[in-house]
């Protein structure tokens, strides 16, 4: 197995570290990338006022995800567990005793390459595995890179050395961000999620109110509740939302923000899905105390309201956003239905299903109710009562 090895403080992790890892991963042909967090870095100090271990390795798994290769990225917390300086021997060595049978690349951007030799023990760094460097800018040359190649081949002819620039890769200063971020300005430079999590948290300086957020840091904000895989439905749903308010004559900011948070607890499993019932005060039905999907519309209402203070109209519009209920708001037949037929969804009906809601939203909503109660009863699994009551409330 070829595992690469992406070390560094991440602080935070931004899109150059992202472009230039998955560029490496396809151009080796990895089969696995671990990125590791460093715990005390030998070339430099954290900065003070540094997101703790903890928090930092939080936003390398944020990272990960958005590497967007499965579990084929793994966060490690190897180097923060270990207590000393987190020299790249040490970690290398360590890997080889879990992964022995593996061929490993170190990968190291270009000022980490040309100071190689000057690491703490080299030639054992070189020995346990190749090294990936890559240019993050059009003014890494391949004429930079060969110099530094020749030297380290001569010096340590066991060497084996990969060499490459990635035109157009994203360059990012840290620093630079850090400084960027207590002014309110980079999120453009991170992963979504990534700064969505240091807004939750009030990494460097950011300091936002959750409660009185915009669009653009809310969007963020809730992308960093989810999974990778569920961003894009929840993007699409937020687009079909706009579309949907927009022709109905619904408050299209709230159809944005009820649609950005809908999902924002659904990655959670049972027992955390109960603890935050227990912690709401939420009461549950007997079907809702064994359907796992039923409770992340309740306890997403929840966080939204308590989190980001949502008024209750779209406090409401997430709660009935997966069972629907009778007599529901505009807003929440909005949410509901962009759910439902947001552009990455598809299953037979969807088409005729979308040209009625942009005829008839009533129409398209009891449309909606009667396919899913459909489906429901054909996998033999029970329907909410809730469900019911909004198609019975539509047919009169």
């Amino acid at each position: 197995m070829k595992i690469g090895v992406y070390g560094g403080t991440f602080n935070p992790p931004h899109l150059g570290h992202i472009t230039a890892a998955r560029a490496v991963f396809e151009l080796l042909k990895l089969d696995k990338l671990l990125l590791i967090p460093a715990g005390d870095p030998p070339h430099k100090q954290l900065p003070e006022g540094a997101p703790s271990k903890e928090q930092r390795l939080r936003l390398a798994r944020y990272a990960a995800d958005a590497l967007n290769l499965g579990d084929r990225a793994e966060v490690l917390d190897l180097e923060l567990c270990r207590t000393g300086k987190s020299y790249t021997a040490d970690t290398l060595a360590q890997l080889h005793r879990q992964y022995p049978e593996s061929e490993f690349w170190l990968l190291m951007g270009t000022d980490m390459f040309l100071t190689l030799q000057a690491w703490h023990e080299p030639e054992r760094v070189l020995s346990l595995a190749g090294v990936a460097a890559f240019g993050r800018t059009e003014a890494d040359t391949e004429e930079l890179f060969s110099v530094q190649r020749s030297c380290l081949y001569k010096t340590y002819p066991q060497a084996r050395i990969f060499t490459l620039t990635i035109p157009g890769v994203v360059d990012v200063s840290s620093t630079e961000l850090r400084d960027r971020l207590a002014k309110g300005e980079g999120g453009s430079l991170l992963p979504p999620a990534v700064y969505g999590r240091i807004l939750r948290e009030g990494l460097y300086g950011t300091h936002a109110d959750l409660k009185r957020l915009t669009l653009e840091q809310l969007r963020p904000a809730a992308l960093s509740y989810l999974k990778y895989k569920r961003i894009p439905h929840v993007l699409g749903t937020e687009q079909e939302a706009i579309r949907l308010a927009e022709r109905w004559g619904g408050d299209v900011e709230k159809a944005r923000r009820a649609a950005l948070l809908h999902d924002c607890t659904k990655k959670l499993d049972m027992a955390r899905q109960k603890e935050l019932c227990k912690q709401y005060g939420i009461a549950l039905d007997p079907l809702e105390q064994e359907a796992l999907k039923l409770l992340h519309a309740k306890t997403g209402a929840a966080v939204a309201e308590d989190v980001f203070g949502t008024d209750p109209e779209i406090t409401n519009a997430i709660r009935w956003h997966t069972t629907g209920r009778a007599n529901m708001t505009l807003l929440e037949k909005i949410i509901y239905l962009a759910d439902y037929i947001e552009p990455n969804r598809d299953f037979p009906g969807l088409p005729e299903l979308r040209r009625i809601c942009y005829e008839d939203l009533d129409a398209g909503l009891l449309r909606g109710l009667e396919m899913t109660i459909a489906e429901m009863e054909e996998r033999g699994n029970p329907v909410h009562r809730a469900t019911l009551e909004a198609r019975d409330a539509l047919k009169g």
